[in-house]
C-alpha cells in the first residue's frame, strides 16, 4: 500500500462515519466532489492545505487523517529512508 492509497482508506472512513457524502465533503471544504474522489481512491496525495481543509470539514485533526501513515528515516547517507504502514484493523489506520 503506498501513502496516497492509506491516506485515501482513511479519508473515506471519516467521511463515511460522518455520515456525509463526497459532494458534502467537497463543499464543507472548498473542494469539488471529484477531487474527493481522487483523494479517497489514493490517486492524489493531499497538499497541506488541502488536507487541513478536509481535516477541519470532517471536524478532525490532520494527524487523525494521516494515522498509521510513519516514515522511517534512514540510518546513514547511504541508506534511505521509508514509509510504513500499519496493518488493516490496527487502531492507528482508523
Amino acid at each position: 500500500m503506498d501513502v496516497g492509497r492509506h491516506f485515501g482508506d482513511n479519508l473515506r472512513r471519516a467521511r463515511r462515519g460522518a455520515g456525509i457524502s463526497q459532494e458534502e465533503l467537497g463543499m464543507r471544504s472548498s473542494l469539488h466532489r471529484t477531487e474527493i474522489g481522487l483523494l479517497e481512491r489514493g490517486a492524489r496525495v493531499p497538499r497541506i492545505d488541502t488536507l487541513i481543509k478536509v481535516a477541519s470539514a470532517l471536524d478532525l485533526s490532520p494527524g487523525e487523517l494521516l494515522a498509521g501513515i510513519d516514515w522511517t528515516p534512514g540510518a546513514t547517507t547511504t541508506t534511505a529512508g521509508a514509509f510504513a504502514f500499519a496493518p488493516e484493523g490496527d487502531p492507528r489506520s482508523n
